[in-house]
């Protein structure tokens, strides 16, 4: 991938929780501006430990990057707090934990909002242009909402810090088919419309290779393969363990570790 100055370079991390167990070996990936680039992987693959390294909220989990180096905008980022690396312009949606159940959409909003910044009015406006659902239910108890309208008001959130990359993590997780088509489209008009950049964490590989520029797949820790979305989609691995085309050969297998081995995923 060719990028002549990327908004977001990590180059070779590693990751190791309570300084003992590595979660991640020699992970890198690069996010130009303007882009929305996907990083997939099943479960456990190491997607979730990447972005909070990138967002400064592996501390919380008693982890933090061991080697390599994360740079945005030039600029290292490698465990700083979370709220430093929100102030220079990255913005998370996590996975867990994504509102505030007793507050209101509008409280919500109001909390996430950068402390020290004067056009929180601004922001709220295009927010509630974004997603007029969130103006809706500016008065509901965000543990009434609904699941799209969870994710709706996550993202809200996140565009209250006023962010030049959007970290989404799981965007699919417990939606439907329908809402997940919604919510993807509203992140490509933030992109394009914005111009937001977005690195998408996703497990669902159909979902994130029809929305993303460039993607990344991880397994076991690893970056195992990356290119172009369209390219990947193409790519034989991909469509058979991925996309479930063609894989013939995987239904002889019990055990989908044994039937990457079989195919040198891991190099």
């Amino acid at each position: 991938m060719n990028v002549a100055v990327p908004l977001l370079q990590v180059d070779a991390i590693e990751v190791a929780y309570h300084r003992v167990m590595t979660a991640v070996q020699g992970v890198s990936l690069q996010v130009g501006a303007g882009q929305l680039v996907a990083l997939m992987g099943t479960n456990g693959a190491g997607k979730t430990t990447v972005l909070r390294a990138i967002s400064g909220f592996l501390g919380l989990d008693d982890a933090r990057v061991t080697a390599g180096s994360i740079r945005f905008m030039g600029e290292s980022i490698e465990n700083l707090a979370p709220h430093r690396v929100t102030a220079l312009g990255i913005a998370l949606v996590p996975e867990r934990d994504k509102v505030f159940d007793n507050l209101t959409v509008a409280e919500n909003l109001e909390a996430a909002a950068t402390p020290r910044r004067a056009d929180r009015a601004a922001l709220l406006e295009m927010v509630h242009a974004q997603f007029p659902r969130l103006a809706q239910l500016a008065k509901r108890e965000a543990g009434y909402l609904s699941g799209g309208e969870r994710q709706m008001l996550a993202i809200g959130s996140a565009l209250m810090c006023a962010p030049k990359l959007l970290l989404v993590d799981e965007l699919s997780q417990g939606l439907a088919p329908l809402i997940v088509q919604e919510l993807i489209h509203k992140l490509l008009a933030l992109r394009d419309q914005l111009g937001l950049t977005i690195l998408l964490v996703e497990q669902n590989a159909r979902v994130a290779l029809d929305a993303a520029d460039h993607g990344y797949v991880i397994e076991n820790g690893r970056i195992v393969l990356d290119g172009d979305a369209a390219k990947l989609g193409e790519h034989q691995d991909i469509r058979e363990f991925y996309l479930g085309q063609g894989g013939a050969e995987r239904k002889n297998y019990r055990d989908v570790k044994q039937y990457k081995r079989s195919r040198r995923w891991y190099g």
